[in-house]
């Protein structure tokens, strides 16, 4: 869902209109990186598919610029180094949302971690410095890695046609449904009951704790996005173009509930979950100081066979939070070490990579020494800001609502 919406609200005319804006400022190639950099990375705080198909978009604006003289692989590596560094840290984290609301939750991992609040996540002042940090790290990396001079490669050199959007032709309404589908009346009035239905869930409870909401966020998305297209008919046109590239993402949820349901549930009362056997396994190896370095690299690794961070938090959570309290660790900082080590292996795994390289007609091979680059820098970062910062925080027993 997260990803057609996401796909849906950048295609549309307004956000086209502000790529274009936005491709006009830089004044270099370096400074293009640079900016396509700093908008993955603060885009993907709010919504991690609407980063990564804006900003290839935004490269293949900024492509068109030849006086730039742009090189186009560094480009696109940057296109996606927010899906590596800060999409976990951000609004649209998947553990977090998953762990904000007790709706959200598989009942056995509730009833070990209970409700943990956006506060004690993502809000965090130590997450939000640990964001920061990263941010302010990439984009330095970013420009730093870009060729120079003679080792420029710009879109020419890969001789790619990009295909001009061509315009949907407008059929004449022949029946009053044809009418109201390319009329914006329809999509007014649906935004306009989405809105009254925002503000009053808005109101009636804390704003944090209602954007944390899984439903609630992915439903200001969908009347975004109906609302960018203006009528009902561009906005389907745009869905019927974005399903086809998440049918792969579809398909493991089912899968991943499974594998949870398996792990969290024993055969009998005698008998003890596969996932207690796995965090008692880690409580052996780890200590409330190492904690966050052994989960931190344990998470990053399982991450690259399994890119997911919703899916992968329902199989991980049930011995993650259990070691998590045997050893007294923060369990807010528990998830916070859980999404920003499992946002790393997004650099170098096509995965997530697929769209934006579809959109862009580069290969993987072209990127992969960049996004490489920004892997090497910031694995020791990342663990050594989950460690340094974590040694500030204490435990607190889970709160059940």
């Amino acid at each position: 869902m997260l990803i057609v919406v996401g796909y849906v609200v950048s295609v549309s005319k307004p956000v086209q209109a502000l790529i274009r804006v936005l491709a006009r400022l830089p004044h270099s190639g370096r400074g293009a990186i640079v900016l396509v950099a700093t908008v993955s990375l603060l885009i993907s705080l709010v919504n991690w598919a609407m980063s990564t198909v804006l900003t290839a978009l935004l490269v293949i604006a900024l492509a068109k610029r030849k006086e730039l003289n742009m090189d186009y692989r560094a480009a696109a590596a940057a296109a996606i180094i927010g899906m590596g560094a800060t999409w976990a840290l951000g609004i649209s984290s998947s553990a977090a949302q998953l762990q904000a609301n007790k709706a959200s939750l598989p009942e056995p991992i509730y009833n070990l971690t209970g409700v943990i609040p956006f506060t004690e996540t993502i809000f965090l002042p130590q997450s939000m410095i640990m964001t920061a940090v990263l941010i302010v790290a990439s984009i330095a990396i970013a420009f730093w890695s870009a060729p120079k001079g003679q080792h420029i490669k710009t879109i020419d050199q890969f001789d790619i046609q990009l295909d001009e959007e061509k315009p949907v032709e407008a059929n004449t309404p022949k029946r009053p449904g044809d009418w109201l589908e390319n009329s914006p009346l329809l999509s007014i009035l649906i935004v306009l009951l989405g809105v009254v239905w925002m503000v009053n869930e808005f109101s009636k409870s804390n704003p944090i704790l209602a954007i944390s909401s899984l439903n609630t966020y992915n439903f200001i998305f969908l009347m975004l996005g109906i609302a960018l297209h203006g009528t009902p008919r561009n906005f389907l046109n745009a869905v019927t173009k974005a399903v086809p590239a998440v049918a792969g993402v579809l398909i493991q949820f089912p899968l991943y509930g499974s594998i949870a349901f398996m792990m969290t549930n024993a055969h009998n009362a005698q008998d003890l979950s596969l996932s207690h056997y796995i965090a008692e396994f880690f409580v052996s190896i780890a200590s409330q100081e190492t904690f966050a370095i052994v989960m931190g690299v344990y998470s990053a690794i399982l991450g690259f066979f399994i890119p997911s961070g919703g899916g992968k938090w329902i199989i991980e959570a049930p011995y993650v939070m259990q070691a998590a309290h045997d050893l007294k660790v923060h369990l807010g900082w528990s998830v916070q070490i859980y999404n920003a080590a499992e946002a790393l292996p997004n650099l170098i795994n096509p995965f997530f990579m697929l769209p934006m390289l579809g959109i862009l007609k580069i290969k993987a091979k072209d990127v992969i020494g960049f996004t490489v680059t920004q892997l090497i820098f910031h694995i020791p970062l990342v663990l050594f800001l989950l460690w340094f910062l974590g040694r500030t925080l204490s435990y607190a027993p889970p709160v059940f609502s």
